[in-house]
């Protein structure tokens, strides 16, 4: 009991952190429910429970899952000095995640994936729409954690390369929709927005393991800037041209795993005119794993 009571001494200060990091995270992962449904208009226990729609829950899923990830990157624990540093870098970091959670999402539908009413069809029951819907706001708070562990303070300047990184995180995102999107009408004659529409679930995952994986190539990027409040335009300008090259590698080592690991396999004809969601599971899982190994590499 003494050696307990003796090791409970030692890490108190520590234990009060975490006490005060999950308290700030669970309270704000609960809110993303309430802001969602606000924001949307939408009465969240009748579409969830009542009206059973899985688009929806796939839809806040993916919020939570992000607000999650974001706040990863908040939390400092002793290295914030006092409780008080800590629960304000919480507040803020979080709130900031929050709001550019759903700037991102925004920025998603109105550029990205502007041929739909992405809010309409989710309620209407569109799986497929909710499945993109949650791996964008994945793949923003993926790049979002990555500039809150790269930037340092409360500062201005703080915030201005949090602001920025996700600047560069949605142009590489709105770039590789682009150039999925050219892949897919080539290959079908058809948008790759049209069938989303349609609710082609396949093509929706396959899409979902780009766009994460391409968030992670941006993550991987920052791994090779220091962050210097003094020449902090200088450091963006590198994490943008590194983001570029490690998405064009990022590409071509997916394409060549993808073929490998699915050796006589007709991809394009099992995702694209079969629906073969097993097939498309298989690529976004190859995508992530790829991604993973690049930011292993890097680190």
């Amino acid at each position: 009991m003494s050696e307990v009571m003796t090791t409970l001494a030692q890490y108190g200060n520590l234990i009060v952190y975490l006490l005060i990091d999950m308290v700030v995270a669970i309270l704000l992962l609960g809110g993303i429910r309430y802001t969602m449904g606000f924001i949307g208009n939408v009465d969240t226990k009748k579409e969830l429970a009542i009206n059973d729609n899985f688009a929806y829950g796939i839809s806040l899923a993916g919020g939570v899952a992000a607000m999650g990830i974001a706040l990863s990157g908040a939390i400092t624990g002793e290295l914030a000095g006092t409780y008080t540093v800590e629960l304000m870098g919480m507040l803020t970091y979080g709130i900031i995640g929050l709001l550019l959670i759903k700037a991102g999402r925004h920025i998603h539908d109105k550029f990205a994936l502007p041929d739909f009413h992405k809010h309409e069809l989710i309620l209407q029951k569109n799986i497929s729409v909710g499945v993109a819907d949650a791996a964008s706001v994945i793949a923003t708070a993926i790049v979002v954690r990555a500039a809150l562990l790269w930037a340092e303070g409360l500062g201005i300047k703080t915030f201005v390369a949090i602001l920025s990184a996700w600047i560069i995180s949605q142009l590489m995102l709105l770039i590789i929709t682009r150039i999925f999107e050219w892949g897919y009408a080539r290959s079908n004659g058809i948008s790759f927005q049209a069938a989303l529409e349609k609710g082609q679930l396949a093509l929706a995952i396959r899409y979902s393991g780009y766009l994460i994986s391409t968030a992670m190539s941006v993550t991987a990027a920052s791994y090779f800037v220091v962050y210097d409040a003094q020449s902090l335009w200088a450091g963006i300008a590198q994490w943008t041209i590194m983001s570029v090259i490690l998405m064009v590698a990022l590409t071509i080592l997916t394409s060549v795993a993808k073929f490998i690991v699915l050796w006589g396999i007709n991809r394009r004809e099992e995702v694209e005119d079969q629906q073969n969601v097993g097939i498309a599971t298989v690529e976004l899982a190859t995508s992530f794993a790829i991604a993973l190994l690049l930011m292993g590499l890097m680190t």
